[in-house]
């Protein structure tokens, strides 16, 4: 009778078995959550507003001294000669180029970790011969985060060119041409972008000095 009751004393005070697979696998939760919160309070705080020298809007009048007619192939390698000089002294690389849309990736480190993203643009070009590009589409991962955050974020941590301007709030590029100048004095002004039938055309000015 004294044995069973010690018997039953200890069966009493023996704690459950730990599932160790259960555990692990909160772990494992926990941790990604914790990513989840962290990459979204990192993209969605408040940023400092960046103030770029406004260049001097070019004025871009008479005829044109040449009109080209252009495909993606020849301005894709076009814009990656510009880009790998404009960046060959920077820590992060983005890329842009034609397709049916217009496409910039690039890749962001969270956490030592890179996530990269891809963000679809529709071109336009507007009445004064710029080009705006109007976002689509987003990918980044298994992330779902609005565009104009990410926006906001590829803003702050590439370095572009003067001349081209981010609108996160209006989801938007624009390529300024009107206030770029090529090395020999010339200016750009689009005239029409149609990537689906590969149909692309710019005209260039000279500069008003050389045209009197």
């Amino acid at each position: 009778m004294k044995e069973q009751k010690q018997k039953h004393k200890k069966t009493a005070t023996e704690k459950p078995a730990v599932n160790k697979w259960k555990v692990a696998f909160l772990v494992l939760l926990g941790v990604i959550l914790g990513l989840c919160a962290f990459f979204f309070f990192r993209a969605t705080q408040q940023r400092e507003v960046i103030q770029y020298d406004t260049q001097p809007i070019v004025q871009r009048e008479g005829e044109p001294v040449l009109s080209i007619n252009s495909n993606k192939e020849q301005i894709n390698s076009l814009m990656d000669f510009y880009l790998q000089n404009y960046q060959k002294d920077s820590d992060v690389e983005y890329h842009f180029q034609l397709e049916n849309q217009a496409l910039l990736t690039g890749d962001f480190k969270v956490l030592g970790a890179p996530i990269t993203f891809y963000l679809y643009f529709d071109p336009y070009v507007t009445d004064d011969g710029n080009v705006e590009l109007q976002a689509d589409s987003l990918s980044i991962g298994t992330l779902d985060l609005p565009v104009a955050q990410v926006m906001k974020m590829i803003e702050k941590s590439f370095k572009f060119p003067q001349w081209i301007e981010f609108d996160p709030e209006e989801e938007r590029v624009l390529v300024r041409l009107d206030q770029f100048r090529m090395e020999n004095g010339l200016f750009i002004k689009a005239e029409k972008i149609n990537l689906v039938d590969d149909d692309i055309q710019v005209s260039l000015y000279l500069p008003q000095d050389k045209e009197k």
